[in-house]
């Protein structure tokens, strides 16, 4: 999933979604509420939210997936 490296290896490294933005019934653009995480096996891939003024409400993501770690 993603590029292959944890996110602690940084932005460089790690995968991402960023200026998330959500569409409403009346076509207004408005930015993300509430949003959540979870992994099931962090030992294969990690997940986490971030905003700021340059990147906008994100959401980061990475790991080596499946390998002799992860079934």
């Amino acid at each position: 999933m993603g590029s292959g490296h944890f996110l602690e290896e940084g932005v460089g490294k790690s995968s991402c979604f960023r200026n998330i933005q959500i569409v409403d019934a009346s076509n207004n653009v408005k930015v993300p509420k509430g949003i959540g995480t979870f992994t099931e096996q962090s030992n294969c891939y990690d997940v986490q939210t971030g905003s700021n003024g340059d990147w906008g409400h994100s959401v980061y993501y990475g790991g080596p997936g499946k390998n002799s770690n992860c079934p």
